[in-house]
């Protein structure tokens, strides 16, 4: 079935080259568990040097003495604290954010109609985006709570074995609120990054074919087409970086012993918002830039090698 004129019989699954059909979004799913995974457990000690330098500036500087301090205090396992939480947790968030973007920008394209959704594609990825990141933060914020509990606790005084993490959380749960008590402020960073994330990435994409890959886009390898799909990841990484740092700030702060029972905006007053808004910001842009060009290259290699084509283009 092909795209059609008429909107009572246009459907957003079958207007593009490849059907979207259940096969289609199971893959998304996978790759998307794959893609987000990988990155996220490979960047582990970055992770460890941003969340102890929001949450202990004095001590922690700046990135490269962090990891140096870290190193020298706790050895090299001291810069992979939350390996296995980061792991497992961003595996799940990965399958839920790629996989049920790809669902919801269908759904949304088809109530919208044809003529809406190529006038406003933009507010569909927008929509679709921050859908799908409502559901990938529920499975992740369990893992994430864990994970910043075992990266910002001082040294000995919080397990650093992900099972026996994991039953710690459960123990402390009238404390840490342990499963889900992260899971407003993990919305408040996840949907506006991953909106910025989205968003940014189909848009930089669409530019790159639009004004300087302008030849249909099966005429470029299959390497031209995954560069593209780097090279706009990571400036949709930067972007998405600076939106939601503000709230990947008071997210790790909560997880201080000080900071038990503080509302939110009770500890963003006290930090102070141009803390909040710079403190590890470097850091967090080489991290996240790097690590959503890679997560968009690792989902479009996944994509097409199995059948699904990469992302953009004519």
């Amino acid at each position: 079935m092909s795209s059609s004129s008429n909107s009572s019989t246009w459907d957003a699954r079958y207007a593009g080259p490849i059907p979207h059909d259940n096969s289609y979004y199971a893959k998304g799913l996978l790759g998307g568990a794959l893609a987000c995974g990988i990155t996220h457990a490979g960047m582990t000690p970055l992770d460890v040097a941003k969340c102890n330098m929001q949450v202990n500036p004095t001590k922690y500087p700046a990135l490269w003495p962090t990891l140096r301090l870290l190193v020298r205090e706790e050895g090299s396992a001291g810069i992979l604290k939350g390996f296995g939480p980061t792991l497992v947790g961003y595996s799940l968030q990965g399958m839920f954010k790629l996989g049920l973007y790809e669902v919801f920008k269908d759904l949304y394209m088809n109530i919208a109609g044809e003529e809406i959704s190529r006038t406003y594609k933009g507010g569909i990825w927008l929509a679709a985006s921050a859908s799908a990141e409502v559901f990938a933060d529920v499975a992740l914020c369990p893992f994430e709570m864990t994970k910043v509990k075992i990266q910002t606790s001082p040294t000995g005084t919080f397990p650093t074995s992900f099972g026996v993490a994991l039953a710690r959380m459960r123990e402390l749960r009238a404390e840490t609120r342990y499963p889900f008590g992260s899971l407003v402020p993990l919305w408040s960073r996840q949907i506006p990054y991953t909106m910025a994330k989205f968003y940014f990435f189909e848009k930089t994409v669409q530019l790159f074919y639009t004004h300087i890959f302008t030849e249909p886009k099966d005429s470029y390898s299959k390497q031209t087409q995954l560069a593209i799909t780097f090279a706009s990841g990571y400036i949709a990484g930067v972007v998405s970086a600076v939106v939601s740092h503000p709230a990947d700030s008071l997210v790790s702060l909560q997880g201080r012993a000080e900071n038990k029972g503080k509302s939110m905006g009770q500890i963003a007053g006290e930090v102070g918002i141009v803390r909040l808004m710079t403190k590890g910001l470097g850091t967090r842009i080489i991290m996240f830039g790097t690590l959503t060009g890679f997560q968009w290259w690792i989902y479009d290699s996944f994509k097409a090698a199995t059948g699904m084509g990469t992302t953009g283009g004519k």
